[in-house]
């Protein structure tokens, strides 16, 4: 149906876009404002997309006049005091009249501030001198004989002074739905919604707020099967579900990502005919062989000379010189048929310049493609980064969201999740409206955001996996010799930002628009960066290439002079996170006090990870209970160092299976893995 999606929370000032999900390009669609607080005047306009600003707090109801009937949508506007603290910047919107390199390094959300907002305070108030900022939460749900009590989980900001019971939490229920509100209950966090009050589906939204600001939103989904009767204790036919978790499967993958024009090789046969998919296909054995279960392509769809593929020229055609459908489709067949997942590489924020949509809009101003795109010019296209090849759409324009959720639509069955180009670039509605429509036709298919910097907004319904840039740059900075704690810092930042915990994230060191860690860094950085990529939380992200030290970033691999010791390094990490349970995701991560004996101080970090221990861990084997936490030690000096640890319970590496006991300490040469006693058995 065409309802705009679910209710917004946002701060008075900010802009919400509103746009008919599903469109009809040939449709008639009208917005209005029926209920407002009572000082506001904020009024919407007559076009199909529409931008709101509300002026006032208090909730809003917008109603939509579609096809298909009326739609309304909550927005609850807080007032425009405080920010909530946030590491991410405010981003300009894609289209503005003028935009700097280095605003657009940073991005746009596009959808203005739909998703962060601001407390109650009056806006010329100073920030609180507590310190902190953005709170977060976390919604849970249980099913009772009689009703699913959904509750809220505040958690205050790390670096403030408030705490949870200090925050509040705003409830909205979703306009989609057929529940009333009169029939819940609503009590210090906890939602208690009767069963005989949900007919086949109820969806829970609520954000935390604080001093500071308020959370990125939360949901559940509660489903009741299609005539199913009222639950039972054990849960019945009523199921609740966490839409804005990242599908299991992606929390812990280990991504590669394949250049493909490049990544055959000089000399490759197949790729030199025009068949690089087969040429990939080929080396699939090798690439599982690295302990790889996820494989990201570059774009590869047609596209003008750029090699790198973002320039498309057709959104529903695959590049020529890559080769054909049926071989396309047979390198993702063989990548299923050994439990590899693969992402296509999604660009919606431009077209090519050479695509023929463009080119008509460019040579006649009365084309009907001239609404198509943004101009900042006569003749003269937006874009980003003063690109002279491509020309951002329009999303204001019908046809273009039309377009492109075609082409969503034409290439998601064949893989099983979407790297998102220029995340921040493209309006959060339109990828609000690629979740709910992926999402609703396979829960487990991934969006993965590029984002630089990394949006918190973003969890909310849009992306499941976010391009960790904040721990990247401080691989980075480390590489070049800041202390080596800044990667600490780094993994803790995504809560100061106003992550919640079960965001995901993609951590890497390098990929096909960065210089090799390797060249900038030297060798035993890149070591002990690939160590990090493999020990802190989050899906690391190998760049092909970079297990065997390859020194051009977009250059034909070099198979044939392969550091091999590198590349059995990774071998090792890849293995070693399967195996050991205190290096998934989930597992905790704690600072550990260490001392550097031997070597550079600033150039060793040391962390210990634990997993939760569940009643189903009774019967685990004693090789799992030995793992259930381990501490890790990086050096990214260029000698080794021998480091003492109190946390560690042994000097026998994991990683290797070797002992690294040098007197007083251990020996770290890059990467140490060491078991540690689990907090169930500390003293």
């Amino acid at each position: 149906m065409h309802h705009p999606g679910p209710p917004r929370f946002v701060a008075v000032g900010d802009e919400v876009e509103l746009a008919p999900r599903d469109p009809d390009p040939a449709a008639t669609y009208a917005w209005t404002v029926v209920a407002a607080p009572a000082a506001s005047t904020a009024t919407l306009g007559d076009e199909p997309v529409e931008y709101f600003h509300p002026d006032e707090p208090g909730r809003y109801v917008v109603a939509l006049d579609a096809p298909d009937g009326r739609h309304e949508l909550t927005v609850r506007a807080f007032p425009g005091g405080l920010a909530p603290t946030s590491e991410a910047p405010s981003y300009p919107r894609s289209g503005a009249a003028e935009t700097t390199a280095d605003e657009a390094a940073a991005g746009t959300s596009g959808d203005g501030g739909d998703g962060s907002g601001r407390t109650d305070e009056a806006d010329e108030t100073l920030a609180d001198p507590d310190g902190g900022g953005r709170p977060r939460l976390a919604l849970s749900a249980t099913v009772t004989d009689d009703a699913v009590v959904v509750e809220a989980d505040p958690q205050p900001h790390p670096d403030g002074t408030e705490t949870a019971a200090d925050l509040d939490v705003a409830v909205l229920f979703d306009d989609r739905d057929d529940l009333e509100r009169e029939d819940v209950r609503i009590a210090d966090g906890t939602v208690t919604i009767p069963l005989d009050a949900i007919s086949d589906r109820a969806r829970v939204h609520a954000v935390a707020v604080g001093r500071h600001g308020y959370s990125v939103p939360d949901a559940v989904d509660i489903r009741r099967e299609v005539g199913g009767a009222v639950a039972s204790g054990d849960g019945g036919e009523v199921t609740v579900h966490r839409p804005y978790d990242p599908p299991a499967w992606a929390e812990d993958s280990v991504i590669y990502e394949v250049y493909v024009r490049t990544f055959p090789g000089q000399g490759s046969d197949a790729a030199a005919a025009g068949g690089v998919f087969d040429a990939i296909r080929e080396r699939l054995d090798y690439i599982e062989g690295l302990g790889v279960d996820t494989l990201w392509l570059t774009p590869v769809l047609a596209t003008d000379d750029a090699p790198h593929g973002y320039n498309v020229t057709d959104f529903f055609s695959l590049a020529a010189d890559l080769g054909t459908r049926e071989e396309y489709e047979r390198l993702i067949d063989a990548a299923h048929d050994r439990d590899m997942r693969v992402l296509f590489d999604l660009v919606c924020n431009h077209s090519a310049r050479a695509h023929p949509y463009y080119q008509a809009a460019v040579s006649d101003p009365s084309s009907e493609y001239r609404e198509w795109y943004e101009w900042r010019g006569p003749g003269e296209p937006e874009t980003y980064f003063d690109w002279e090849l491509i020309a951002n759409f329009d999303f204001s324009h019908l046809p273009v969201r039309r377009h492109l959720l075609d082409a969503v639509d034409e290439w998601a069955p064949l893989v099983d999740g979407f790297r998102c180009d220029m995340a921040w670039a493209v309006p959060n509605a339109f990828w609000r409206e690629v979740h709910d429509r992926l999402k609703a036709r396979d829960s487990e298919f991934l969006l993965l955001d590029e984002t630089i910097p990394y949006i918190p907004d973003f969890q909310a319904g849009l992306f499941d996996v976010h391009f960790d840039s904040t721990t990247y740059a401080a691989l980075r900075r480390v590489g070049n010799g800041e202390p080596a704690e800044a990667v600490l810092d780094a993994v803790d930042d995504r809560a100061r930002s106003g992550f919640p915990d079960h965001a995901g994230f993609m951590l890497y060191a390098e990929n096909h628009d960065e210089t090799r860690y390797l060249v900038e860094c030297g060798r035993p950085a890149a070591e002990a960066a690939l160590g990090a990529l493999f020990t802190l939380p989050g899906a690391p992200m190998v760049y092909a290439g970079q297990e065997f030290g390859q020194r051009g970033k977009r250059d034909d691999l070099a198979w044939a002079h392969a550091d091999e010791a590198l590349r059995a390094h990774v071998r090792r990490l890849t293995a070693l996170r399967d195996e050991v349970p205190a290096l998934a995701t989930a597992a905790a991560l704690e600072r550990v006090s260490y001392d550097v004996r031997e070597g550079w101080d600033d150039r060793v970090v040391a962390f210990r990870r634990e997993r939760a221990v569940t009643e189903s861990d009774a019967d685990a084997d004693a090789a799992t209970a030995e793992t259930d936490a381990v501490v890790v030690v990086l050096n990214f000096g260029a000698e080794p160092a021998t480091v003492a640890v109190d946390a560690a319970a042994g000097a026998t590496d994991l990683l290797t299976g070797a002992s690294v006991e040098a007197g007083d300490g251990i020996r770290v040469d890059s990467v140490v893995v060491l078991p540690a006693v689990s907090s169930g058995a500390r003293r």
